[in-house]
């Protein structure tokens, strides 16, 4: 029996390469729809690079939604400094075909959550919550339809990757965050504390140029873009592949282990804004919130990736 999903994405490479997991994997996750949501580039970017994922994987069947253009309180950050003007440089990109739906993408996640059996759809957050939050704040009934909630975002024992304390989709949106968060729903959570466990190295990104297909040629262009920062900001040997983490959970659980714990996310202004303040010892009162992830099998992940996209065109 297939799980079905919504991905809410802002692409960015590491976005790229979860969508087409995901579009890879039609055996295992029913995918609804994707969403796009302001973050590694602006939403005119976003919407269409979730298109041309569709486009590469041949899923012509899956909808793509623009969602929101901005977080809902402050300013828009973009990290095009990481993932290039377009967001998934990398690959000679052609323009889009599939086409971009006329409803709003927070009304598609409402329209589907209500239309939905009870707990009946996962929500796949790839990139900041703005639209996840903004459907809970519109249609707080629409809960009822949410399985769960699995995020990449935050960190803990590594800290933050865009401030000292905060990671980049926690700190774009934190008042989504927040409200997510403290929605009560089940929430599994992908920090930094997994995925720099899970590095692209050369040897990893090997198989993926050797398909000899649109996909595994994009994927491998990709992996070396974004290689070249992270590489050198981290002192690596490769950059931490983030998103991909979410979906891979989905289809093999087992890959991964952590804890449920209390989370709560800072929005006060200052040096902690956006932090994932995370009760991992047990200190407070505080109940527990979400599931934690905090360690990967990095190789099974791997090879996890490489068989999936090797299915794709």
């Amino acid at each position: 029996m297939t799980r079905a999903i919504i991905i809410d994405t802002d692409p960015g490479q590491d976005d790229a390469v979860a969508i087409l997991l995901a579009l890879a994997a039609n055996d295992a996750l029913d995918v609804r729809g994707i969403v796009a949501v302001a973050g590694n580039v602006p939403l005119s970017l976003t919407q269409a690079n979730a298109r041309r994922l569709v486009d590469s994987a041949g899923r012509a069947d899956v909808p793509v939604y623009a969602g929101c253009a901005r977080p809902m309180v402050q300013p828009l950050r973009t990290a095009e400094y990481v993932h290039g003007q377009s967001g998934i440089n990398g690959y000679d990109w052609p323009d889009p075909v599939a086409p971009l739906q006329d409803l709003h993408g927070v009304d598609f996640i409402i329209e589907s959550l209500l239309a939905a059996d009870d707990k009946e759809i996962t929500l796949c957050a790839l990139g900041p919550l703005t639209n996840i939050a903004m459907a809970l704040v519109k249609v707080p009934e629409c809960a009822r339809g949410i399985r769960e909630i699995v995020m990449m975002g935050g960190g803990f024992f590594t800290g933050g990757n865009t401030t000292p304390a905060a990671e980049f989709n926690i700190l774009v949106d934190p008042h989504a965050a927040h409200v997510v968060f403290e929605s009560g729903l089940p929430l599994t959570l992908m920090p930094l504390d997994v995925t720099h466990q899970a590095l692209v190295t050369k040897e990893r990104i090997a198989p993926f140029a050797a398909m000899n297909t649109r996909c595994g040629d994009a994927c491998a262009g990709m992996f070396g873009f974004f290689n070249r920062f992270d590489s050198e900001k981290y002192g690596a040997e490769g950059a931490p592949l983030h998103d991909p983490c979410v979906i891979a959970y989905l289809l093999e659980p087992s890959l991964f282990s952590g804890k449920n714990i209390p989370v709560k996310i800072d929005i006060a202004p200052g040096l902690t804004l956006g932090m994932t303040v995370m009760d991992w010892w047990g200190v407070t009162d505080d109940a527990a919130n979400c599931m934690v992830m905090n360690k990967i099998d990095a190789d099974g992940y791997f090879a996890l990736l490489t068989k999936m996209i090797g299915r794709l065109p």
